[in-house]
């Protein structure tokens, strides 16, 4: 190709892209495989998790087990540095001798301390109410793991292998339950839900709670429930029953 016509084609090529407007956090590298960029997250809905403990027997690991399958989270043999974005809590009420077995992970509060301490923007919230951390950012400074009052951030120390294409990590950042987004932007549900579910437990509920015709939102009408914490105001996603 001429000079003449290399300077033609560079000027066609830079009008055009003149006209691109990019969303935030959408790099035109990421345009280059000509796939259309998915639909952003909408205000209108905010994805929640409703977790009846009457139902959640004690040491039952099924929603555990399920999180670390999906997300490819491996045993290291190293408890303190292994990564687990849900772990099961055992509760004891010392007044009635009542015990209480729950889940606990990422709330995903609609005022995520995490959030607000991350110098980097790294952790964000979606319109939709998910809290995520974007690993490209993230500078691992743990500022968010100190923040968070459910213990709910771990650190990535292990070089990793064998990762899920849908749930890229990586060495040196921080990392929490996604309330596997990779599967609810496809319209299905987390993990650990579906494998409570599947197990016949049912002590998870996941959905819309802005939605008042959803089976979380008609659950929370019918159920007492609590906020983990309610005394922060963070007003988490996640609420818990007969806790």
């Amino acid at each position: 190709m001429s000079d003449a016509g290399r300077r033609g084609f560079l000027g066609t090529a830079a009008a055009a892209l003149a006209g691109v407007a990019l969303a935030p956090g959408i790099r035109l590298i990421d345009l280059a495989g000509a796939r259309a960029p998915d639909e952003p997250a909408s205000g209108k809905v905010r994805w929640g998790m409703l977790i009846d403990s009457s139902k959640c027997a004690t040491g039952c690991t099924d929603c555990v087990s399920a999180c670390a399958t999906e997300n490819g989270l491996q045993d290291t043999g190293r408890p303190k540095t292994d990564a687990q974005w849900i772990r099961k809590i055992d509760l004891k009420d010392l007044r009635s001798g009542r015990q209480h077995s729950a889940p606990v992970m990422c709330q995903h509060c609609a005022n995520p301390p995490c959030v607000d301490v991350c110098p980097t923007g790294a952790s964000f919230k979606r319109a939709d109410g998910i809290v995520l951390v974007d690993r490209h950012t993230c500078i691992g400074c743990r500022y968010c793991v100190m923040a968070c009052p459910y213990k709910a951030r771990s650190f990535v120390h292990e070089n990793l292998s064998a990762q899920k294409p849908e749930v890229p990590r990586g060495k040196g950042c921080v990392e929490g339950c996604t309330l596997c987004v990779h599967r609810v932007d496809k319209g299905g549900t987390p993990a650990c839900v579906e494998a409570c579910t599947s197990a016949g437990h049912g002590a998870m509920v996941f959905g819309d709670l802005n939605d008042p015709a959803s089976p979380i939102a008609k659950r929370l009408k019918e159920l007492p429930n609590r906020q983990l914490r309610a005394d922060l105001r963070l007003d988490p996603g996640v609420r818990y029953s007969g806790v």
